[in-house]
């Protein structure tokens, strides 16, 4: 009775008939609130069997991974590596996502960036340069699998960080470092040729007393680079001035292909040592003794040092040289900074060595 006076009040607001209830009270109900209560229902099945389907789906891969640890380590390494760094890729992706959305929503442009968020925007963009043909080769029909083992006999050259091995890394890391360095004595002879047609004599005695001794495995002193640095913001040490095959070898020294134009060279070769000379000035206002480990080897390695067996106390004192003297330096003496990865770099374990 109590249910029908109910529903004989439902009736006079919704015009639901006393009969539909006793036949079907849910559809009477569901009148009142304009929703049926069935399709309630019907989600909420869905959503617990989708929430039954991705739970099974978790247990069976764990099982699958456990498995495959247990019978096929080495595979299994490849196997989680991969996974691992996918799942890093994607959150690098919304990371970057985030700032540029910030930056878009502030009116912010890079050099106005936080150090760390103009790091991850640098080191985003030269990841996906480099993944980006791995990409394009899975893209059609079955390729994949054929990448895949691709990328099993050829990490370093078609993998990035995120899928390299803790033992990787640093493997890797010496090895782009040694195809580096084997520059440097070029580099730093180029340099000595330029710093010849200096006009400035007092000026040009300084840098060929600096080139010379870095050459004779000397390593300098900040103080030294400075006294030179308005050198480097004009003919021939500026980078719109360097010649053809210096801006070659000062593009390996930057992890920048050297086959490319002329003006491609000098322009990408402008663009990244300016982009450095900013991410030391926020790094200036971070302060080094802020920075993790990993990101003083980061820094060191990306400034031209070998930072994979230094410790943080060394890379951090090293850095702190560095930041000295980018700060002091405008961007029209950028260049400098080029020539400090070869100069700062060349004679630095061999020094540390000797102390």
């Amino acid at each position: 009775m109590a249910m029908a006076r109910g529903c004989l009040k439902l009736r006079a607001l919704r015009g639901c008939h006393f009969s539909e209830f006793l036949h079907s009270p849910t559809v009477c109900v569901s009148q009142l609130t304009g929703h049926p209560l069935s399709q309630f229902f019907t989600t909420a099945k869905r959503s617990t069997l989708s929430s039954a389907i991705i739970s099974k789906a978790k247990r069976l891969n764990a099982k699958y991974e456990q498995f495959l640890e247990r019978n096929f380590p080495r595979f299994y390494v490849i196997y989680s590596t991969f996974f691992r760094g996918f799942r890093l890729l994607y959150f690098d992706f919304k990371e970057v996502s985030g700032i540029k959305h910030k930056m878009a929503e502030q009116g912010l442009k890079y050099n106005q960036l936080p150090y760390r968020e103009m790091e991850k925007l640098r080191q985003f963009r030269r990841d996906i340069i480099q993944v980006m043909p791995v990409v394009l080769l899975s893209l059609p029909p079955f390729a994949n699998y054929m990448v895949f083992i691709l990328m099993y006999f050829f990490p370093r050259q078609l993998l990035i960080r995120h899928f390299w091995t803790h033992d990787q890394q640093q493997e890797f890391m010496e090895i782009y470092h040694s195809i580096r360095a084997q520059v440097y004595p070029n580099a730093l002879r180029n340099l000595t040729k330029a710093a010849s047609k200096v006009p400035d004599r007092r000026l040009k005695s300084k840098l060929l007393q600096l080139s010379n001794k870095v050459e004779e495995g000397i390593h300098p002193e900040i103080s030294q680079l400075q006294v030179v640095a308005k050198l480097f913001s004009g003919h021939p040490l500026e980078v719109r001035h360097i010649g053809a095959r210096q801006m070659k070898i000062l593009s390996q020294v930057m992890f920048l292909t050297p086959h490319m134009p002329t003006f491609i060279l000098r322009r990408r070769l402008q663009s990244h040592i300016i982009e450095i000379h900013h991410l030391d000035q926020a790094l200036n206002v971070l302060g080094v003794h802020n920075l993790s480990e990993d990101e003083l080897k980061i820094a060191c390695y990306t400034r031209g040092l070998n930072s994979v067996h230094l410790n943080a106390a060394q890379c951090k004192e090293w850095l702190t040289k560095w930041i000295q003297l980018s700060k002091k330096l405008r961007d029209s003496e950028a260049s400098l900074l080029l020539y400090s990865m070869v100069l700062l770099s060349t004679n630095y374990h061999n020094s540390r060595k000797s102390k």
